[in-house]
């Protein structure tokens, strides 16, 4: 689309999607002067009551949909704002559990690109703004907001937010974000506030988070220390913090430390939260591309876990809950990840290995991973082909596992949800 032609209020999401992607020089784009003043001059720096921002290496949307589910159950308006999408963009934007409409996106657009002047925006800083609005508009109670990289000088964190969340640490976007743990922890602590709670999910997190919460007094509630969890027998976990506790709680279908994080959040946050809706939250969670069961004979699992850290969780799940079974992992990811190491995490899970070429400008190709994958492996122009190789080829008792990317999952899902529709 030619720069000129701006969107109208009444144009087709899809315009708008194009026209954001050709505003502004890169795609990433840390700073905050731009995007600050846009907020500021818009009044959109806070647009809700209450803000939670969510930042953290892997476990940010798991934290997110578990926390929904809980204000949901206790009555609460609430807007979820994540990223990256799996098939269309309006998952970004959740209004009560339900994806925003493509006639509110682009109410929301048009309402920033009036604002915006002749700032320029990323198309991330400029979605960000427009999710903002949205929640405005439609007047939530308690806006979720998670970080979209690092934390800092991320657009999220131009919000006058009342609770920070950690979820974990691990090293990942190296080219923005470098490849020393210290540093990732500065970067993520830079949106705890003065006198706000400041939760961390992360065991023993680097000194710089800590630090930083001390530099400006931020109230921080660190897990092992302010606040633990553990299982019990029977499928059911504790929850403390000093001398409150929850006992016999139900074990969610996310990642049970996003879980504790989540609680922890919630209950620093004022708002009026009964143990019974905590129990519904913790039973009701779920998200897309987090273990998600596509369908049953064989066995089809759909997870984005594209980094170390996330692949080991992923693989420590898969051993616990299937440990006979074979395994046909279906993979593709972007270069810039840490390919090597995550899928040597998730080679002691793999009984056969099917890896393929993604498309676009951070794409890996299927050679990329198989130069660390055994000799005999073949690779496979898309996702959806080795994940087609992979049915016909698994048994009915068997696993396949589609992983490595939100791009990888997502040309999976979109595949079987045009297949059956």
């Amino acid at each position: 689309m030619s720069q000129n032609v701006i969107p109208q209020a009444t144009s087709p999401l899809a315009m708008w999607l194009d026209y954001l992607a050709s505003i502004h020089t890169s795609a990433i784009d840390l700073g905050l002067e731009r995007v600050q003043a846009v907020a500021q001059n818009a009044n959109l720096c806070k647009p809700a009551p209450t803000v939670i921002t969510v930042a953290g290496t892997n476990g940010k949307g798991s934290t997110c949909a578990l926390m929904e589910a809980i204000l949901l159950n206790a009555g609460y308006r609430v807007g979820v704002y994540s990223s990256p999408h799996l098939i269309r963009y309006n998952e970004r934007v959740r209004i009560n559990g339900q994806d925003a409409s493509d006639e509110q996106h682009v109410q929301s657009f048009d309402f920033v690109e009036q604002a915006r002047g002749d700032i320029s925006l990323s198309f991330f800083e400029f979605g960000t703004l427009a999710a903002l609005r949205l929640f405005q508009t439609e007047a939530v109670d308690v806006v979720l907001l998670e970080v979209g990289l690092g934390g800092r000088l991320d657009a999220t964190n131009v919000v006058e937010h009342d609770v920070s969340i950690i979820t974990s640490l691990a090293i990942d976007h190296v080219d923005w974000l470098g490849d020393d743990i210290n540093v990732i922890g500065f970067e993520k602590a830079g949106i705890f506030r003065g006198n706000k709670p400041a939760i961390c999910g992360q065991p023993n997190p680097p000194a710089t988070v800590a630090a930083h919460a001390d530099d400006i007094q931020a109230k921080l509630y660190q897990v092992g220390i302010q606040f633990q969890y553990h299982k019990t027998a029977n499928d059911t976990w504790q929850w403390q913090s000093g001398a409150y506790h929850l006992d016999d709680l139900p074990l969610p279908n996310l990642p049970l430390p996003n879980a504790a994080t989540a609680l922890m959040a919630l209950g620093t946050s004022g708002l009026e939260i009964s143990d019974e809706d905590i129990v519904a939250g913790l039973k009701n969670a779920t998200l897309a591309g987090r273990m998600q069961v596509l369908q049953t004979k064989p066995l089809v699992l759909l997870d984005v876990a594209h980094n170390p850290h996330s692949a080991a969780y992923l693989a420590q799940q898969m051993q616990h809950r299937y440990r006979e079974k074979h395994t046909h992992v279906v993979v593709a990811m972007l270069h810039d990840k840490d390919i090597a190491a995550t899928l040597a995490e998730l080679t002691p899970i793999a009984t056969a290995w099917y890896p393929a070429s993604l498309t676009g400008p951070r794409a890996a190709s299927y050679d990329e991973l198989l130069a660390h994958l055994p000799c005999e492996t073949r690779g496979f122009a898309t996702p959806v082909a080795a994940y087609q190789h992979a049915l016909n080829s698994a048994s009915e008792d068997d696993i396949i596992l589609v992983v490595g990317s939100f791009h990888t999952v997502g040309e999976v899902l979109e595949h079987q949800q045009s297949k059956e529709s």
